[in-house]
């Protein structure tokens, strides 16, 4: 399956992604940060936009879409349970449901917990996962709206996803998370090695974002509650997954 993935840098911290399909030319925007550094990137590769894809409401996600699409129309597509607050919608979806672009299709998963009503799209084809705000690198977002046990449960939902699933979250926050990580899971040999990683990329500029998920649950404290080693740290061998999950994302709200 033949497809372009761009990762393009917005604001000071966010990520927003272009995906386009070979045979067709459709091209697909995964949120609006700002609209500048997407339409230079769009003019820079000769591409139109067929569809932007919305993934919850919050302003750094959803505040350039009015620019962009005075040069850029395209179909605007997000949560029917987040339209109320979401950008004009031409096409309001739930979990379950297919976005068709070309002849890749994405599959709508409902991760709410950062907020209720955000969603994530699953491109099974291009092995890749568009996730913002819930499952992200070393991390996840904080519970704004949604329980721990929501967020838990969304996890679990993107933890399922094949294992060579690029996952593309919504912000450059890898080195911050990775030094809470190591706080909860001081003797993960894959996390100590990645935390290095990040440090030498970010000294170099470089991204850390998008991540394979093969990698997040090797090091990605908030998916993996069930570890002894992180239950022994915590002190809660005996609690459940959704317990130990709150008590990480508790310590990672007062780090």
């Amino acid at each position: 399956m033949a497809f372009d993935l761009v990762t393009i840098p917005c604001l000071s911290d966010n990520y927003a992604f272009l995906l386009r399909d070979h045979d067709s030319g459709a091209v697909a925007l995964v949120d609006v940060p700002e609209a500048a550094p997407i339409m230079a990137e769009l003019d820079r590769r000769g591409w139109t936009l067929s569809q932007v894809w919305l993934t919850h409401h919050h302003p750094d996600h959803v505040q350039g879409l009015a620019e962009l699409l005075t040069r850029f129309p395209a179909q605007v597509i997000g949560a029917k349970a987040d339209a109320h607050r979401l950008p004009s919608l031409d096409r309001e979806v739930v979990e379950g449901d297919r976005i068709e672009l070309g002849a890749l299709t994405a599959q709508v998963l409902d991760v709410s917990g950062h907020t209720v009503g955000h969603i994530a799209l699953h491109v099974p084809k291009a092995k890749v996962a568009f996730t913002a705000d819930s499952l992200m690198a070393l991390g996840c977002g904080r519970l704004f709206e949604g329980t721990p046990a929501q967020m838990w449960d969304s996890l679990q939902k993107l933890a399922a996803l094949p294992g060579d699933t690029t996952i593309c979250s919504g912000h450059e926050y890898t080195a911050a998370n990775a030094k809470f990580a190591l706080t909860v899971d001081p003797q993960n040999p894959a996390l100590i090695s990645r935390a290095k990683d990040i440090d030498s990329a970010r000294a170099k500029g470089q991204p850390t974002v998008p991540s394979p998920l093969s990698l997040e649950l090797e090091t990605n404290p908030f998916l993996r509650p069930a570890d002894p080693a992180i239950r022994a740290t915590l002190g809660m061998p005996d609690a459940t997954d959704t317990e130990v999950f709150t008590e990480i994302r508790k310590r990672k709200d007062q780090f």
